[in-house]
């Protein structure tokens, strides 16, 4: 579907019709002396709850893990550019 942008006033007079649009899958833009603010969009109700503890006893960490890194994909990292 297209994408439609509405000034805050627009949006605050005519609210029920941009959420129903919005809950059909327009995206509803409203903006701010015409520079994009925020986007209305539907509560999902297909998000996947977190579950703590769901990949208990599948992950496995080696001592390899705490060694330090190679210089040179430390510097990566770090955003120096000492790999001339």
């Amino acid at each position: 579907m297209a994408s439609t942008t509405v000034n805050i006033h627009e949006a605050k007079t005519h609210l029920s019709r941009l959420i129903e649009r919005a809950e059909q899958g327009e995206e509803i833009i409203i903006a701010k002396a015409g520079t994009p603010k925020v986007r209305l969009t539907p509560v999902r109700d297909d998000v996947v709850t977190r579950r703590p503890g769901r990949f208990a006893g599948s992950l496995r960490v080696t001592e390899a893990f705490f060694e330090p890194l190679p210089e040179e994909e430390l510097s990566g990292w770090e955003g120096r550019d000492d790999q001339r």
